[in-house]
């Protein structure tokens, strides 16, 4: 471990940074959704079982902070926006597939 300025700071660890960007409850339902296509706030709304609007757009600033998620804004009355998967979103979909196949696996394990 590494000390600086009196306080403890952790190396870095590949593992923790990923989970960070697709960590939490929604995050990964949201991905999913986006793995199909463009995808408009409602859409998700609706595609997210028991999202709030406020969570469901506070994940997508983050997921779009990490660089995974675009968000493109089309000035029209009434405006339009949709989110899509970035190329560092869409490399997550590999990872997410294997996570999903290691929990059929051993979901019956508990």
């Amino acid at each position: 471990m590494q000390v600086k300025e009196g306080s403890f700071e952790r190396a870095n660890c590949p593992v923790e940074r990923t989970l960070e960007v697709i960590g939490g409850r929604w995050k990964v339902l949201i991905l999913r959704e986006l793995f199909q296509g463009v995808k408009r706030f409602n859409e998700l709304q609706r595609a997210v079982n028991g999202i709030t609007q406020k969570m469901l757009t506070q994940q997508l600033r983050e997921m779009e902070s990490n660089g995974i998620v675009h968000r493109e804004i089309y000035l029209q009355v009434p405006p339009k926006v949709e989110y899509s998967l970035t190329p560092l979103g869409k490399s997550l979909k590999p990872i997410i597939e294997s996570m999903h196949e290691w929990g059929v696996q051993h979901i019956n394990l508990s």
